[in-house]
């Protein structure tokens, strides 16, 4: 059972969940008066974020962080701007991971160059390389960083730690620049939402039954979005810290802004099997603390849990599904034709043989799956079976070389080899489309972290279209047992019989460069072709023209349709020509739609005639020049920038380049009805586009062009009541804009272009 509070909670003793209302029970219960304010800073996150802020305000936090991490998506872009910005070490251990284009596969040389920068870069400013294959991001930031009270920022949107009492924050890669450039974190205050955890799991529900079992109770309800997730109650004793970082790094699917556990002495002993006892303190909520809600979850209810495609939210019970196969699987096929638009076939209930569900593939890795308990029990329920010679296939992904190691010399990698599962190395591919790619039509059952549309590396684009649905290693291997035969853990006997890890970081004494404080500033980057700088973005006109370039009405846009993962992951070090892919797989024409618009600014700035490109200007100014107060606007003086409409964008990844992709051919702003996370969000800001909101009805459609004036006084304002006007037809028509709430730096970035002309003009470089 998991049960949503309507409104906030006193937790009495870290046990007594009372009502927020029945004030009189909490004092009864404490035996003192109770102040809510005050209840408020007797929450895990509020110590932990008063540690580490120093704005002196704890409504508007400024928050520096103990240690970062990046992969090798993401670590070349963040190095190139904070250089570009002035920098010149870095100031706190930031790790660099090698974890996404691991393979090298794709573009020849081009990952390998990454790899190379990164070290390079780690040897000239100071920072820790781990090589590919030797662990992912999240796995060597547990069992290294992690540590109770502190707080750790990670350019990868999973970049959760709270199990190990570790308050981190996934965010794109604007954030930790201004880290880097020992620059702070600003962010409101955020909610703390409990989520007590009572009772104990049953044989065979592991972590991410758990998991998806919360995230299905509260996504779509946005219950905890850009909230703490605070875990507490006497269910977390019942579990290891192994596998509760295994619930734990899936919070991310809630969109949440981070979480934090209670500690205790099973945190402890992890730490001191990691050779790092010094790094524990017991968390724990003071005799009151207040939260903004409450998610009760009985963990003996729990069953095994699937979320169907496509998304982590879309869950059912195993039971449940096999009960009511063709409905429920005809509901997704509707959903699997507005994913594909016609451009390729995909079914679900061709697979139901005999009443059973027959899937293609299963896949346990990542930061998710990969973990030591989640492998053992694995292997434990195919020992001495088969995954058979038909169509399903198994691959296994131990998340780092020290779970390997071990499990290997358990002789549990044998066992899995030998019922034919397939072991790889320590890699992300099969989270993000770069691994494993299921076959045309086919179902993949996956404890990894997301089932997006397309996140598996399917191309509808090209008539090939898969999907996944998210499930725990238990099941997946119950379900290899039978022969892809989609089949709950719960079917089999035998859970439970996890043995003591033994970590061995020999492997990480040998290969990781460990480069923290002793940078060598006289360093050379070295660059491979592949790796460009940043282009120069114009800094922000008095007023704007903006062209719609395209116009999402999806419930929710995720970044992966903004711009998708896979085979463009070569290119990220590559701004460009990345963006070829901005919104390929969603809207195709938008890349040229947006460059033509990118020409007339850059014909703008160099001062060109920019009637002679678009001679539709000339009506379209003529009829700006009718809106009173702007009988004189000249086009030399209006930036020209193209737009994004979508009613929800950005849930998903981290990844800057969702928004950064728009920017650098041309984009200027996005319009919508709400940001779906915080930190595409910010990303937008830190690239230099508007994150304008609307509730007006959308009377524009793509090819109008919209504009804004007095937008730079705008963003001196309340930002609350901005004017625009839709220009079409030779006829203007007026509509309202708003800005949710920005700081003071955020709303100089965004004048000045982009976080790096704001770094330059501040430094003077």
């Amino acid at each position: 059972m998991v049960k949503l509070y309507d409104g906030g909670v006193y937790l009495v003793h870290g046990k007594e969940i009372v009502p927020a209302e029945d004030t009189a029970k909490a004092e009864a219960l404490t035996g003192k008066a109770v102040v809510k304010e005050e209840a408020v800073k007797g929450t895990m996150a509020y110590s932990i974020m008063n540690a580490h802020n120093t704005s002196g305000d704890m409504d508007h936090l400024k928050l520096k962080f103990d240690a970062m991490a990046s992969h090798d998506i993401t670590f070349v872009g963040i190095i190139q701007t904070a250089k570009a910005s002035g920098m010149k070490r870095f100031p706190i251990p930031y790790v660099l991971t090698n974890c996404h284009n691991s393979l090298c596969a794709v573009g020849g040389t081009i990952n390998e160059d990454d790899h190379m920068f990164g070290l390079s870069a780690a040897k000239k400013y100071g920072g820790i390389y781990v090589p590919p294959h030797i662990a992912v991001i999240h796995q060597y930031m547990r069992e290294m960083h992690a540590g109770c009270g502190r707080m750790i920022l990670g350019s990868d949107s999973h970049t959760r730690y709270g199990a190990l009492g570790t308050m981190a924050i996934g965010e794109g890669g604007g954030e930790l620049v201004k880290q880097l450039l020992e620059d702070t974190y600003d962010v409101a205050y955020p909610g703390v939402v409990a989520i007590y955890l009572d009772g104990k799991p049953n044989p065979g529900v592991g972590p991410q039954d758990i998991a998806l079992a919360i995230i299905g109770a509260v996504f779509k309800k946005g219950y905890v979005k850009n909230k703490v997730m605070e875990f507490v109650g006497p269910g977390i004793a019942s579990m290891s810290t192994d596998f509760r970082n295994g619930i734990d790094v899936m919070t991310t699917e809630t969109t949440c802004l981070s979480s934090i556990w209670k500690t205790d002495e099973d945190t402890k002993s992890f730490l001191a099997l990691h050779g790092r006892e010094e790094d524990y303190r017991e968390l724990n909520p003071a005799e009151i603390a207040y939260y903004d809600g409450c998610v009760y979850v009985d963990l003996s209810t729990i069953k095994p849990m699937i979320a169907l495609p496509f998304h982590p939210s879309n869950t059912y019970e195993i039971d449940e599904l096999n009960e009511n196969l063709g409905d429920i699987l005809r509901e997704v096929e509707k959903e699997a034709e507005k994913v594909s638009g016609g451009r390729a076939p995909f079914t679900l209930t061709e697979k139901i043989v005999d009443g059973k569900l027959q899937v293609q593939q299963g896949i346990i890795a990542g930061c998710a799956g990969g973990n030591y308990t989640n492998v053992i029990e694995a292997a434990h329920m195919l020992k001495g079976k088969s995954c058979g010679a038909g169509e399903f296939s198994l691959a296994v992904y131990p998340s780092s070389q020290p779970v390997f190691i071990d499990l290997t010399r358990k002789g549990v990698i044998a066992d899995l080899m030998e019922s034919g599962a397939i072991i790889r190395t320590a890699f992300c591919g099969p989270c993000f489309g770069a691994g494993d790619t299921p076959c045309h039509n086919g179902l993949s059952i996956r404890h990894t972290t997301r089932n997006f549309p397309n996140r598996e590396g399917s191309k509808p684009g090209n008539g090939q279209m898969s999907a996944v649905a998210l499930m725990d290693a238990r099941s997946i291997a119950a379900t290899a047992a039978n022969g892809g035969i989609l089949t709950s853990a719960t079917k089999y006997d035998g859970w439970g019989d996890v043995p003591e890890y033994n970590f061995d970081k020999t492997v990480y004494d040998r290969r990781v460069y460990q480069g923290f404080g002793e940078g060598e500033g006289s360093r050379e980057l070295v660059y491979g072709p592949n790796i460009k700088d940043w282009p120069k973005m114009s800094p922000l006109t008095d007023n704007i023209l903006l062209k719609v370039c395209s116009k999402i009405l999806d419930e929710v846009t995720t970044t992966d349709e903004l711009i998708p993962s896979g085979e463009t992951s070569s290119f990220r070090s590559n701004p460009l020509g990345l963006a070829e892919f901005t919104l390929s797989r969603r809207d195709p024409e938008y890349v040229k739609r947006s460059k033509e618009v990118d020409k007339l600014e850059k014909a703008r700035v160099n001062g060109e005639n920019v009637l002679t490109l678009a001679p539709e200007l000339e009506e379209v100014f003529a009829a700006i020049r009718t809106i009173a107060g702007q009988e004189n606007v000249q086009i030399q003086e209006t930036e020209i920038g193209s737009m994004v409409y979508a009613n929800k964008p950005g849930d998903g990844s981290a990844r800057e380049q969702a928004a950064s992709c728009q920017r650098v051919i041309g984009g200027l702003a996005n319009i919508t009805r709400e940001y779906a996370t915080k930190r595409y969000r910010s990303n937008v800001m830190n690239w230099g586009m508007i994150p304008f909101q609307t509730r007006d009805e959308l009377d524009f459609e793509v090819g109008d062009y919209i504009f804004v004036p007095g937008v730079k006084e705008a963003l001196d304002g309340d930002l609350k009541d901005i004017r625009a006007y839709v220009v079409k037809g030779g006829k203007v028509k007026e509509m309202t804009l708003y800005v949710a709430d920005m700081t003071k730096e955020e709303r100089e970035i965004v004048k000045a272009g982009c976080l790096i002309n704001y770094n330059k003009n501040r430094k003077g470089l």
